[in-house]
């Protein structure tokens, strides 16, 4: 107990020696806190952008299935040639023509945590007039992904204008990315209904407003009809045009949901569509097990599994590299910090020198003298860790907030303009949809240094006071009682 009184007194007689250690131990936990609030806002940001670009994962061409048959037909016959065309045609064919049922069974995995797709029929219509005869959807296309570019796959018809189904909101790409912008309506929520929007320029020809009716036609079947009520017009923002530099290359297509293309094909079960599936991963750690488990369920081996990955480390390096030069900073606050404590300890040990002669002399061990100038140096650095932890914590709030005021911003207009390309849909149903951000500000310290952050603040402040009081301890073990009372005399 008299080693703790004695260090109290110590402290009080060396008021200024103390004051300024205590000043530099406030500023380097203060430091500590809001570069941990930095870090924490980083941590923020990527978890934002890892939302924003979740994982997916659709299919692509096996380039080395596909070169394998490539090689046959150039060693082959003219015969043999013309036998694999067809057969070329016809892997064409069964990859695109992926079934509802097959990408339920694919969607049903553990590696998964949602799927959505497309589907994309040829049809014609009653009412509508096609914006070009030379320039008419004569195919309904689809295009995988994959290493080294996309394929397209073609379902020859004999259709004016192209169905494209949606399983959900989120699979609308086109909308989300601004690529498509509704002018007039909205585009359904019901995603079941029997609705539709369409290209402006498709409705400026013929004459149609929000609320009208057309009806499709199966090009196969002129008794295989649906009726869907137009519900919005939207423009298409590219600089893509046709053949004839008149109309943007979405003129003819038909924009709806699933359920509309499946009760045509429910119909006709000859009739030739395409289908684009989209797999959301739960993690990037999980691309080579689900590729095992399409294997296991009967994934052609045609296809291969081509994601996103890519794009998603891109989108998170930037702010990773703020994150890691947040914790150089770190290691450097502690190193000049602990280097300063040192010198002043050492500078402290010699003005002390004496003192530390006629304790020695009058019989106090070198075990309770150095425990002695701990606690000094432990009772200035807890009062001061207090103090500095605190102001960091109170200041931690709004530099996190700071630092995300325009990521804030950049999410709420991303989220907006989503909401008005779709017509002005309900905006709640784009705060996670793949490809949209959302960045929330932080409401209290909690939530940037929490109890456990200052237990390591406290921690690393102990840590580095024992450091640099270690210049004492070898101080105290080197002196010699005698030796410093007699230069002393």
């Amino acid at each position: 107990m008299y080693i703790l009184k004695n260090a109290f007194i110590s402290i009080t007689r060396n008021i200024g020696r103390n004051l300024l250690i205590g000043i530099i131990i406030v500023v380097i936990s203060c430091a500590c806190a809001i570069t941990l609030a930095i870090r924490n806002s980083a941590s923020a940001l990527i978890t934002s952008y890892q939302n924003q670009y979740e994982v997916t994962a659709t299919f692509g061409i096996n380039r080395e299935s596909m070169r394998g048959n490539m090689q046959m037909d150039r060693e082959a016959s003219q015969e043999e040639k013309e036998t694999n065309k067809e057969n070329m045609n016809t892997i064409f064919a069964s990859i695109s023509n992926i079934s509802t049922d097959e990408i339920h069974t694919y969607g049903e995995s553990e590696y998964v945590k949602s799927y959505y797709y497309q589907k994309s029929v040829g049809v014609n219509s009653l009412e509508l007039e096609p914006a070009s005869t030379t320039t008419a959807t004569d195919s309904s296309e689809q295009s995988f992904g994959g290493k080294g570019g996309k394929q397209d796959f073609t379902n020859q018809t004999n259709s004016d204008f192209t169905l494209e189904g949606y399983s959900s909101i989120e699979g609308m790409q086109d909308f989300i990315s601004g690529k498509y912008s509704i002018t007039s309506g909205e585009v359904s929520s019901d995603i079941e209904s029997d609705t539709c929007v369409i290209n402006s320029e498709l409705a400026t020809l013929n004459n149609i407003e929000v609320g009208a009716t057309i009806t499709l036609v199966d090009p196969d079947n002129e008794n295989n009809t649906i009726t869907l009520t137009v519900t919005g017009i939207f423009e298409e923002i590219s600089d893509t045009e046709d053949a004839m530099g008149m109309f943007t290359s979405s003129v003819n297509k038909i924009i709806t949901n699933t359920n509309v293309v499946e009760k045509l094909m429910n119909v006709n079960s000859e009739m030739k569509a395409t289908t684009t599936p989209t797999f959301i991963l739960t993690s990037k750690d999980v691309i080579s097990s689900f590729e095992e488990e399409l294997t296991e369920k009967g994934l052609s081996e045609y296809l291969s599994l081509s994601t996103n990955l890519d794009q998603v480390e891109s989108a998170t390096s930037t702010i990773s590299n703020v994150s890691t030069f947040v914790l150089t900073f770190l290691i450097i606050t502690l190193l000049i910090g602990g280097i300063v404590l040192f010198v002043i300890n050492m500078i402290n040990i010699r003005e002390r020198k004496y003192e530390i002669g006629v304790l020695r002399t009058i019989g106090m061990k070198k075990s309770l003298l150095t425990l002695q100038f701990v606690s000094e140096l432990l009772m200035v650095a807890i009062i001061s860790l207090a103090i500095g932890a605190g102001i960091g914590s109170l200041a931690s709030v709004p530099v996190s907030n700071y630092l995300l005021d325009q990521e804030i911003h950049s999410a709420e207009e991303q989220v907006n303009d989503v909401n008005r390309n779709f017509g002005g849909a309900n905006k709640e149903k784009f705060n996670n949809v793949n490809g949209i951000a959302t960045v929330q500000a932080f409401d209290s310290i909690d939530a940037v240094v929490d109890l456990k952050v200052l237990g390591e603040l406290f921690v690393i402040g102990i840590l580095l006071t024992l450091i640099s009081s270690s210049a004492s301890m070898i101080s105290i073990q080197k002196f010699s009682p005698l030796t410093i009372l007699k230069e002393r005399g």
